[in-house]
């Protein structure tokens, strides 16, 4: 199964999705393709017209390009996915700080896709950690 990771930059749940049998779908892949992409001169400088395109699908004209930026990348991963895991209060070290903006539009594009998602507040010690690592495994052993 395609899982969507959010954090979509989180090496922990690219690791956890990844040990438990399925494809994480996070940025490290996508912005993997466009950096080895002959097409592109110079990363990070590393959008195209189509990508501009692509998050304009996503999100309008008026909203700042950042935000389409980021949409444009992780909107069609979200549309791959067959489930999300949402890691909610996460701190800047665990993942992509991008915007406040990005996350929200994130979040309302995996509930409106109507796919299972598993929202988990980060944890703080190392019981919760376990608690956290335990659901991740039963919603993926659930999906198979």
């Amino acid at each position: 199964m395609k899982v969507f990771i959010d954090p979509p930059n989180s090496l922990i749940l690219f690791d956890l999705v990844e040990r438990f049998g399925n494809e994480p779908l996070s940025t490290m892949a996508a912005l993997q393709e466009r950096v080895d992409n002959l097409e592109i001169d110079m990363p990070p400088m590393n959008v195209t017209l189509d990508d501009v395109v692509k998050g304009l699908k996503y999100a309008g004209i008026e909203v700042p390009s950042g935000v389409r930026g980021r949409l444009s990348i992780w909107g069609p991963m979200i549309e791959a996915a067959d489930a999300a895991i949402v890691v909610e209060d996460a701190p800047f070290e665990f993942g992509c700080v991008g915007c406040e903006r990005s996350e929200l539009m994130v979040k309302y594009l995996i509930k409106r896709s109507g796919k299972p998602a598993l929202k988990l507040k980060y944890p703080e010690d190392e019981d919760e950690g376990k608690v956290f690592v335990q659901k991740v495994k039963e919603f993926l052993e659930g999906l198979q």
